[in-house]
């Protein structure tokens, strides 16, 4: 799948699975807008895209902050023209157990994970309708929005409340010609592969864990214009191993 001409927005794009859908958008074609709070790794990922002949701009975003995704969206325009793609990538966890997670801590996980993915995305679909063009918006959810392990309320609620958010969106965006999709990636590893061990890899049906390519061949085709008929879903990419019974010896 290709993506000139297309300009494509992502936050949490300094690091991991963002920086990883960064160079796939990038290597094919795409302009890039790298965002992130993380000014030093942030810069230095769009200038490796850049450094590869690919079109990469950075632009710092606190997305728990509406001023800073508003800007991000018209400083985006400014230089690119338009918004064709929003990946809605960054995210934090707060793992707690219930009796010491404060409400600062909740709240942090809350509004940087679910509230900037309706603000992101709002404040995209405001450029995208007066374009005409309509586009396509990605939030990132979790498979732990389906499944636990303890203290992880904050992230879970969260993550689940991106599901929700995404086909609330996607009907209320439609009639704009804007798609609004969500994908739960699974285990992706986004450190040292080589340090997996045989029973990590044996836990997934597919024979191994993910990487993020994995979550970036999801991305294209939920980005795809083509795909137009595609919207509100919930892709689960995790190697099958949600949908493995796993007993404790």
């Amino acid at each position: 799948m290709k993506f000139d001409n297309t300009t494509v927005i992502i936050t949490g794009a300094a690091n991991g699975i963002g920086r990883g859908l960064a160079e796939g958008y990038a290597s094919r074609g795409a302009q890039v807008v790298v965002s992130d709070m993380d000014q030093t790794r942030g810069k230095e990922t769009a200038a490796s895209l850049k450094e590869q002949g690919w079109s990469a701009l950075f632009i710092p975003c606190d997305v728990r902050n509406e001023d800073d995704i508003r800007h991000l969206m018209n400083e985006t325009v400014s230089q690119f023209g338009r918004i064709d793609i929003l990946i809605n990538n960054a995210g934090v966890s707060r793992f707690k157990s219930p009796f010491d997670m404060t409400v600062q801590d909740w709240d942090d996980v809350l509004n940087t994970n679910a509230r900037s993915c309706f603000l992101a995305t709002r404040e995209a679909a405001v450029h995208m309708r007066k374009s005409g063009r309509g586009g396509a918006v990605v939030n990132l959810s979790s498979t732990r929005s389906m499944r636990s392990e303890p203290n992880s309320e904050a992230y879970a609620a969260s993550k689940g409340a991106i599901v929700a958010l995404t086909h609330a969106m996607a009907v209320s965006l439609g009639p704009d010609r804007i798609r609004v999709n969500c994908i739960s990636p699974g285990w992706i590893e986004t450190g040292s592969y080589e340090e997996l061990r045989p029973e990590d890899h044996s836990q997934h049906p597919a024979g191994r864990v993910g990487v993020p390519s994995d979550i970036a061949k999801a991305c294209y085709y939920l980005t795809d214009p083509e795909n137009d008929f595609v919207t509100g879903t919930h892709l689960v990419v995790d190697g099958g191993m949600t949908r493995k019974m796993i007993y404790e010896p």
